[in-house]
């Protein structure tokens, strides 16, 4: 081989290079063409045709695909349509997998295959232990339990199994041997499948084939058949039900209803659901009276896919929209606004209102659901019998849309809606109106969306997001302190009322719980049960689990109960009602207001604020206040020479801390966002002729934004020493905060390389440019355009630094090719003041 390659060969394996580039170039633009541009436009052509009503739109299809008329607005609504096309295949496997594993209802099933002898044998079983259950439970009320007999919960499932009674009770006996034997064989269709081929199947076919990313053109088969399915879903699922419903709403005289309401579309599909549900419905009804078991049971199918889609939007859609626009109306006199101004803002933006509303109600359901956890783990297990556990690893919300019926799911929507709007009615509602007959100046609230302060808004919102929600969410003290008022709540609840065993059980109950089962069985069996919820309970989990109940622990029933349990719902009525007055007013929130008030005062002077910035600021000050104090009660036991020990350490850890976010939190940011000012925004913003005017307040907290995001980008890179640090400092942490190491290795560097990105353009426009004689406007345009220019440089010359390093490596791989004999591997052999005995040739042997 020669010490250097010769001209023509590196010509050579550029051009060879050039045109697999070329080449791959090709395909992948390809690719993109056919992913994000004939997919999507195809698909939004469609749906345009197919929903404009007329033939001719159908005639001319072919040419509308081809326009090039709002290509890439037609190509984003396109991607949408795909979206949406793609979501619904995909519930729609999986809702089958739910339905072929968890089983499909019995009302489905019946009549659908004659069990095998196992199995109908087992089915009897339960059977029979239902039945006795179902008697036990019926003769309870002429046997009454005796006062202060031990109970467990009693949950809804005497009705359930009643349902489940009367669809037994309503299964046709005489079925014929020819419809049993047809509905074995497309059974066994569904479990006749070999695992070992579709596995195969799955190996060979990946993402990057799929996608046509491995250079093979077999995805143009895959784009035809996507273009096909979002043909055939526009067509089911979207063209049928909607001019179902538009017919139903027309001939029932609706359509101005329906069109004043700004979603027409949206409705009119729900109510095509609907009657296709119910058409279902009828058609199933008439399939089993002719006994077509096929086509019962396909219909019945298509019932449950449209059932357990409009169960869904009504759970994620209908039902946080409701509580949005609750709290809505319900917190109107808290900033002074009518339903007046609902609607205006409705009719300007029905779109961005109804999203807004729905959020909010999103965000309250969640909460709400995680306050019911959190009283999960205080209360005795069985007190929430009547909300579902989310915890539960049994729990499965599609299994219960699928098997109960409608009438269940409805029920459930009505008394969800009356608790969750009966809770903010007593915490929101009812408080404003007691705030304002007591305090009249003190509501409303500020909420103004504009702001005639000189610093902007922005820069509240970020310091907002950034450092006082973390600050208030993250944190866990917040969650214990609330599990610590609601556990001594039920306590001081539980012991006034006598229901200290009802609330959190009791522990001879515990230890004496493996004793008195046996006595609790026997009295059962004589059908005079003084448990009423437990033997219930456990023989229904004994049925399902085939074992003792989960989650299960008995209680005490005390004199007068149902008297108690409603006392104790108006205690807790009033509780939460105070809770919510002491939160709104004193001492939190008109402490968290006034003291953020007078807080942003300093920052903004004498004008208005809006009052969310004032209330964060107000309790981010109140949430410091109450942990110093819940640490000094801490520390009060251990002595007055401990406590003076711990206030010096941690005097000096907040001293460290104050001093690594004042270089960190305050000098970084700064300069990080005067420098994006100068480099990004002055230049696109500002023209020549004017002088832009910069505000530090505004610069700091951009520059707090992109700190963070600059942090993560270099946490998720490679290993250098900007990430080797900031990994080191996190791991230390504040307690342990090194102060020398972060100055040293961190603040310096970084400080120094902003300051001199700052500086030296600076120097040079301003020092250098005026000494070489050039005119005013030119000092201008090179004091404006320096930074940006500059920034440009760095960039080529990264560019430039990384087009070396790839023609380096292109020179390695040229030279391999054409003089690289083979490649041995030696054992590594630690050289230890002696030469090693290996004499492979570098050029052939790698180590």
């Amino acid at each position: 081989m020669p010490s250097r390659l010769p001209i023509q060969d590196i010509f050579a394996g550029l051009v060879t290079s050039i045109g697999t580039a070329i080449r791959y170039w090709f395909h992948y633009t390809l690719v993109a063409f056919a992913w994000l541009g004939v997919v999507p436009l195809t698909a939004c052509r469609i749906y345009k045709c197919l929903f404009t009503g007329s033939v001719s739109s159908l005639l001319t299809l072919p040419l509308d695909i081809l326009s090039t008329e709002n290509l890439l607005a037609d190509c984003l609504q396109g991607c949408f349509v795909v979206t949406c096309t793609l979501c619904a295949f995909i519930s729609l496997v999986w809702l089958r997998e739910q339905i072929v594993h968890g089983g499909a209802p019995q009302w489905l099933e019946q009549n659908h295959q004659q069990p095998l002898n196992g199995v109908g044998q087992q089915n009897e079983a339960q059977a029979v232990v239902n039945g006795g259950v179902e008697n036990a439970v019926l003769d309870q009320p002429a046997n009454p339990a005796a006062e202060n007999a031990v109970v467990g919960e009693n949950p809804e499932i005497q009705e359930e199994q009643v349902d489940e009674e009367e669809e037994d009770n309503e299964d046709e006996e005489d079925a014929v041997v020819e419809d049993a034997a047809d509905a074995n064989n497309g059974a066994q269709d569904d479990m006749n499948w070999n695992a070992l081929e579709w596995d195969r199947a799955a190996e060979e076919l990946t993402w990057e084939r799929m996608l046509g990313l491995d250079g093979s053109l077999v995805f143009l088969e895959h784009v035809f058949w996507v273009v096909s399915l979002n043909t055939l879903f526009i067509l089911v699922f979207a063209f049928c039900p909607y001019h179902i419903g538009h017919f139903s709403i027309v001939g029932l005289g609706f359509e101005e209803y329906v069109q004043a309401s700004h979603f027409e579309g949206l409705i009119t599909t729900i109510v095509g659901y609907v009657l296709l549900a119910v058409t279902l419905i009828i058609c199933h009804g008439l399939a089993a009276l002719v006994k077509f078991q096929r086509s019962r049971r396909l219909l019945g199918v298509c019932y449950i896919v449209v059932k357990v889609s409009l169960l869904v939007v009504v759970e994620i859609g209908v039902f946080p929209l409701i509580c949005g626009w609750w709290l809505d109306i319900c917190s109107l006199e808290m900033f002074d606004a009518t339903l007046k101004d609902r609607e205006l803002s409705f009719q300007s933006a029905p779109g961005t209102t109804m999203f807004l509303h729905w959020l909010v109600g999103m965000v309250y359901v969640f909460y709400f659901a995680s306050f019911i956890l959190l009283l999960r783990e205080v209360l005795r297990p069985g007190v929430l019998w009547f909300l579902r556990n989310l915890n539960d690893p049994d729990f499965n919300p599609v299994q219960e849309m699928i098997h109960l019926p409608i009438y269940r799911h409805l029920r459930r929507f009505i008394l969800s809606v009356i608790v969750f709007g009966s809770i903010v009615l007593l915490m929101l509602w009812l408080p404003i109106r007691i705030i304002k007959y007591l305090l009249p100046n003190f509501l409303p609230y500020n909420v103004m969306l504009y702001s005639d302060a000189p610093v902007s808004e922005l820069s509240l919102e970020l310091l907002l997001l950034q450092v006082v929600l973390p600050a208030l969410l993250e944190q866990g003290h917040t969650r214990q302190w609330l599990k610590g008022l609601v556990r001594a709540w039920t306590v001081t609840a539980g012991y006034l009322l006598d229901l200290h065993s009802y609330l959190l059980g009791d522990q001879e109950e515990n230890e004496n719980n493996a004793n008195q089962q046996p006595n609790n069985q026997h009295a059962r069996n004589n059908n005079a049960i003084p448990v009423v919820g437990e033997g219930l309970h456990a023989a229904h989990q004994a049925i399902l689990q085939q074992g003792g109940p989960v989650g299960f622990q008995p209680y005490r029933r005390p004199l007068k109960f149902p008297l108690r349990i409603f006392l104790l719902i108006v205690f807790m009525c009033i509780t939460l009602l105070i809770a919510s007055l002491i939160c709104l007013t004193l001492p939190v929130f008109v402490f968290s207001v006034f003291a953020g008030r007078w807080l942003m005062s300093f920052w903004t002077g004498t004008a208005k604020i809006h009052e969310l910035y004032t209330a964060a600021c107000g309790l981010y000050v109140c949430w410091l206040t109450i942990r110093a104090v819940t640490v000094l009660v801490a520390w009060m036991p251990q002595g007055r020479r401990v406590i003076f020990q711990k206030v010096k350490e941690w005097s000096l850890m907040i001293m460290k801390t104050l001093i690594v976010a004042i270089l960190l939190a305050g000098v970084v940011p700064l300069l990080l966002g005067l420098l994006f000012e100068l480099v990004i925004v002055a230049p696109l913003r500002v023209p020549l002729d004017q002088t832009p005017l910069f505000y530090p307040w505004q610069d700091w907290a951009l520059g707090v934004l992109h700190a963070k995001i600059i942090a993560a980008i270099t946490l998720m890179g490679p290993q250098w020493w900007l990430k080797t640090v900031i990994e080191q400092v996190y791991a230390n942490g504040i307690r342990n905060i090194d102060l020398h190491f972060i100055i040293r290795k961190l603040a310096a560097p970084v400080i120094s390389v902003l300051l001199l990105s700052l500086c030296v353009p600076y120097i040079i426009a301003s020092g250098v440019v005026p000494l070489l004689g050039v005119t005013a406007e030119m000092q201008n345009l090179v004091q404006r355009r320096i930074y940006p220019f500059l920034l440009m440089v760095v960039v080529l010359m990264g560019i430039l630094s990384f087009q070396v390093r790839q023609f380096k490596r292109l020179y390695e791989h040229i030279k391999n090719d054409k003089y690289l004999v083979g490649q041995r591997l030696v054992n590594y052999e630690r050289k230890s003041g002696k030469q090693g005995t290996s004499t492979t040739p570098p050029q052939s042997s790698q180590e």
